[in-house]
């Protein structure tokens, strides 16, 4: 028996944790043989990219941040793109050549890591005749079915301590400080950091904000005797009734958080800083959380194969693993419910979440 392992998509804090387990089960449990397919699927279109993995070859990377297989988001093999001689792209696909690699490394299973856009893939190539196995990864959260990912513990980990040191410099200037994390379509990050970093508004794509509301919320902070405010943006949160208030991201340099910040400063004359978190989100050392949920994903995806539970994907449900279809899951987003109890605990605590509070 030989299987393959691979990761896709964004780096995650715990992807390494995965590919130990699954190795470490997969040769001391099972006795198989596993090849470590690097750069995502790029790895099935060049087989050069593939190299043998052992136990020596997991050793010590349970604490480290990224993937020791390398990943990236734009290998898809169904739509791969490549620049002609004229610099013209064209698209092709190249689904039908993975297939054919599969065969001739002579794999028998192939254990995919990634987000909605890897198990996107993943699903098709089981249509395909690929016996896939799926593992739910992005620090965004955002995968339907599981309750959660494995990297998300550690994005607002990070989130939630910049947001700590940004306390003490908004507080010793009277500042707004405006965070921007990560978060395309989902708030789950901005939510979660917001509310265990103190916040005071949390803005996020589900809830397009009333920019009057904010406005006169950091205002009625001021009047009360807080000088500075501290608000949490999702990277795509952005206002209602846009027009109105003339938001457009001009520039490449342009982000919602720092069109928010500009916004507090010209019509509240408070000074305001915008800081990006960006990457520092993704890199690093995974915490415990993750560290023990990717140790767990990696060992039950191991059985998945054993079991032949091809075309579906491990997911954490509650305290227990579990697995679903990858037809339930592939392309598919979970976004945060308006309406859930975590945005109303956030209000609760007088948290600015995109819309009037009742309480004040």
């Amino acid at each position: 028996m030989r299987i393959g392992i691979t990761t896709g998509g964004g780096d995650a804090p715990g992807l390494n944790a995965v590919i130990r387990a699954a190795v470490k089960t997969a040769i001391r449990q099972y006795h198989w043989q596993v090849l470590g397919i690097e750069q995502g699927f790029l790895g099935l279109i060049d087989t050069s990219h593939v190299r043998e993995l052992t136990e020596s070859s997991v050793r010590g990377i349970l604490p480290r941040g990224g993937t020791i297989l390398g990943t990236t988001n734009r290998g898809n093999p169904f739509e791969y793109q490549y620049k002609e001689m004229d610099g013209s792209t064209k698209v092709v696909d190249l689904s039908d050549k993975c297939m054919d690699n599969f065969e001739t490394l002579g794999l028998n299973a192939l254990i995919c890591i990634g987000g909605d856009g890897t198990m996107a893939i993943a699903q098709k190539f089981y249509e395909k005749g690929m016996p896939v196995v799926g593992v739910p990864k992005t620090i965004d959260n955002d995968l339907a079915a599981t309750d959660v990912t494995f990297g998300f513990r550690t994005a607002v980990s990070i989130a939630m301590e910049a947001l700590d040191r940004l306390h003490t410099t908004a507080e010793s200037h009277n500042r707004t400080m405006v965070l921007e994390v990560m978060g395309r379509d989902a708030g789950w990050i901005a939510l979660d950091a917001g509310i265990a970093g103190g916040a005071d508004l949390i803005l996020m794509p589900e809830i397009p904000y009333d920019v009057e509301g904010a406005l006169k919320h950091i205002k009625r902070r001021y009047a009360r005797g807080s000088k500075f405010s501290i608000a949490v943006v999702a990277e795509q949160a952005e206002p209602e009734n846009q027009e109105e208030h003339g938001f457009e991201l001009r520039r490449k340099s342009d982000t919602c958080g720092s069109w928010f910040a500009n916004k507090v400063e010209d019509e509240l004359g408070f000074e305001t800083r915008n800081i990006v978190l960006g990457h520092i989100q993704r890199g690093g050392s995974p915490v415990s959380f993750d560290r023990v949920l990717g140790s767990r994903f990696g060992v039950y995806a191991a059985h998945m194969v054993a079991q032949q539970k091809f075309g579906r994907m491990a997911i954490l449900q509650g305290r227990n693993l579990n697995d679903v279809s990858l037809s339930e899951t592939a392309g598919k987003q979970k976004l945060v419910d308006p309406e859930a109890e975590l945005i109303k605990t956030a209000e609760s605590l007088g948290i600015f979440c995109g819309r009037p509070l009742q309480y004040s």
